[in-house]
C-alpha cells in the first residue's frame, strides 16, 4: 500500500477525518501512533512516519494514542473495494478465522502457503497475519475491559489470546498501559447490564444517511429474526461460537451498538458482521463525488448525501431471501420468508428441559420486542418438511440444492470469499441466475461495483429520473458510475 508522504501530511495538518483508517501516524518523538484526525498539535515532519495498519505501527515500536484511540477508527474502505488476496484477507481476519483457525486455517481457506501469504500481507499491511490479528484482539479486549466487569483472565480468553501472560504483555505493549490501569480509567462509568451485554461505538466516515438504512431494512424485517423501532435496528445473529443479539442505533459521528453474546469470544466478529451490514466503512465523500458527476443523479446525491450499501451479516440468510425473492415483491418475499420460519426445528432442545420437544416448530415472538434469533443455518433448512416451504417445487429444490452446496463447501458465503469464483459457483446450481448471484455480489460479498440493470425497481428508477430503462443501454450508461455502481443501484430503488 504506497503512501504518499505530502498528502498524508497535508491530511494530518488538516485534522481530516475522512483519511482516518486509511493510514495511521507514527510520532517517534513520543513513541505513539494516532489517527490523521488526531486533535493534538501537528507533529514536526522530521517525526512522522505513516503506517497502512495499526499492527504496522506496533510492529515499529509505538503505542496508540490515548486521546484519539486510532483502534476505534474507521475501517480501511480498501478491503471492500479490493477483491484480491490481500483484501480477502483483511476481511477474513476482521472476522476472526485468526483466532478460530489459527495462521494455517486462513491460508488454507484463501488458498496459499502461510510463507505466501506472510509475504504478501507484509509487503502492503506492513505486518503478518499474526501480527494483524494480535492488534485485533488488543482492540477487543480493550473493548471488553471498558464495558464489562468481567475477571481479566476471563477477558483474555475472550479476546482470543492463548494466555493471561501474553494478554498483559500485549495490552502493555499497545497502550502504555496495565489491563487494570485501563479499567480504572474508565472511571465510575458501570458496564452495561446483563451478562455478556457489551455496548460501543462503530465509528463510520461522515456523512451517514441512517434513515435510508433504516428503511431499507424494516420494509424486509422478518418477525422472531429482526426488528426496526424505536430509531434501531435489532436482530438475533448466529456466531461462530454461539448465538447473540444486537441493537444498532444511528448517531452523530457513530453508531451504537448493544450487544449481548452467549460467549464473548464472539466479540470481534459480531462487531466486523455488524460494520458490514451497514457498510460503515465505505468512503462516502468518494462515492458521492463520482455519483454526483452524472448530472440525472446529482440532485439525489446532494438531497440525501452518505447513501450506504445495505449488506448482510450472514451469507447463507441473504442467499435464501435473494432466492425467494426473485421475481417477486419484497412484500411478498417477507411473507414466504416468515412462514419459512415459523416451521423452524429446533433440533437443539432438549424434551426434559422444558415443553418443547425435538422437531416442534419454534415460537416466533412479534416485533414488539422479546427474544430475536439468527436466522436458519443450512441445516435446519434441509430438516424443513416440504410443507413449511409455501412455494413452487423449483424453488423449494434450489433452496435446498443451495443448503448442499453451503454445506459440502462447494459453494463458500463467507465474506472473505473469491468473488468471481463463488458468483460462478452459485450459477452452476440449479435455480440461480445472473439476477440472484450478482444481488449476492453486492450484499453478501459486498462487491461495491455491480449493477442490477434487469431488476425491475432498478428499471423503474431509472425511468424515473430521465435515464434509459431497457437493460443493455441501462447496463452501457451505467459504466460511467464506476466502480460504485452497488451504490447507484441502491439510489435508483429510492428513486422507484
Amino acid at each position: 500500500m504506497e503512501m504518499d508522504f505530502e498528502r498524508c501530511y497535508r491530511a494530518v495538518d488538516s485534522r481530516d477525518q475522512r483519511f482516518d483508517g486509511w493510514f495511521y501516524t507514527g510520532v517517534t518523538s513520543t513513541g505513539i501512533y494516532c489517527r490523521p484526525s488526531c486533535p493534538a498539535i501537528t507533529p514536526k515532519r522530521q517525526n512522522v512516519r505513516f503506517f497502512p495498519s495499526a499492527a504496522a505501527a506496533q510492529g515499529a515500536g509505538l503505542r496508540a494514542c490515548r486521546r484519539c484511540r486510532p483502534d476505534a477508527a474507521p475501517g480501511s474502505p480498501l478491503w471492500d473495494v479490493r477483491a484480491d488476496v490481500v483484501g480477502r484477507a483483511m476481511r477474513l481476519i476482521a472476522d476472526g478465522v485468526v483466532d478460530r483457525d489459527g495462521v494455517p486455517g486462513l491460508a488454507s481457506r484463501l488458498g496459499y502457503t502461510e510463507r505466501h501469504l506472510h509475504r504478501m500481507l507484509s509487503a502492503e499491511m506492513g505486518a503478518g497475519p499474526l501480527a494483524l490479528a494480535r492488534a485485533q484482539r488488543a482492540q477487543t479486549a480493550r473493548i471488553l475491559i471498558e464495558t464489562t466487569d468481567l475477571a481479566m483472565a476471563e477477558i483474555a480468553f475472550a479476546a482470543g489470546f492463548g494466555s493471561v501472560r501474553q494478554f498483559n504483555d500485549t495490552l502493555r505493549e499497545v497502550y502504555a498501559s496495565a489491563p487494570s490501569d485501563l479499567r480504572t480509567a474508565r472511571g465510575r462509568q458501570q458496564a452495561p447490564a446483563g451478562a455478556g451485554t457489551i455496548a460501543l461505538r462503530l465509528a463510520y466516515r461522515p456523512p451517514l444517511h441512517a434513515r435510508a438504512l433504516l428503511d431499507f431494512l424494516a420494509v424486509r424485517a422478518l418477525p422472531g429474526v429482526e426488528a426496526v423501532r424505536d430509531g434501531a435496528y435489532h436482530r438475533g445473529l448466529r456466531l461462530p461460537h454461539g448465538t447473540g443479539q444486537v441493537a444498532l442505533t444511528p448517531a452523530d459521528g457513530h453508531v451504537t451498538a448493544t450487544l449481548r453474546l452467549a460467549d464473548l469470544r464472539d466479540l470481534a466478529p459480531a462487531v466486523a458482521r455488524c460494520r458490514r451490514l451497514l457498510d460503515l466503512d465505505a468512503d462516502p465523500a468518494a462515492i458521492d463525488v463520482t455519483l454526483a458527476a452524472d448530472p440525472a443523479l446529482a440532485p439525489a446525491v446532494t438531497a440525501e448525501p452518505g447513501i450506504r450499501v445495505p449488506r448482510a451479516v450472514d451469507g447463507f440468510e441473504l442467499a435464501v431471501r435473494a432466492i425467494i425473492g426473485q421475481q417477486v415483491s419484497v412484500t411478498s418475499a417477507r411473507t414466504t420468508l416468515t412462514r419459512l420460519l415459523s416451521h423452524r426445528v429446533d433440533h437443539e432442545v432438549d424434551a426434559a428441559d422444558g415443553d418443547q420437544t425435538p422437531g416442534q416448530p419454534h415460537d416466533q415472538r412479534d416485533e414488539s420486542g422479546g427474544e430475536l434469533r439468527g436466522f436458519l443455518s443450512a441445516e435446519e433448512l434441509l430438516a424443513l418438511p416440504d410443507s413449511g416451504f409455501g412455494m413452487p417445487v423449483g424453488r423449494r429444490e434450489a433452496l435446498r440444492g443451495l443448503a448442499r452446496a453451503v454445506l459440502d463447501g462447494s459453494v463458500d458465503l463467507a465474506a472473505g470469499v473469491d468473488r468471481g469464483e463463488a458468483v460462478r459457483r452459485l450459477l452452476a446450481l440449479p435455480g440461480i441466475g445472473p439476477w440472484t448471484a450478482n444481488y449476492l455480489a453486492m450484499r453478501a460479498f459486498g462487491d461495491p461495483d455491480v449493477f442490477l440493470s434487469s431488476d425491475l425497481a432498478v428499471r423503474r428508477g431509472a425511468a424515473a429520473l430521465g435515464l434509459p430503462d431497457t437493460p443493455p443501454t441501462l447496463d452501457r450508461y451505467a459504466e460511467r458510475w464506476r466502480p460504485w455502481r452497488s451504490y447507484a443501484t441502491i439510489r435508483l430503488w429510492r428513486a422507484a
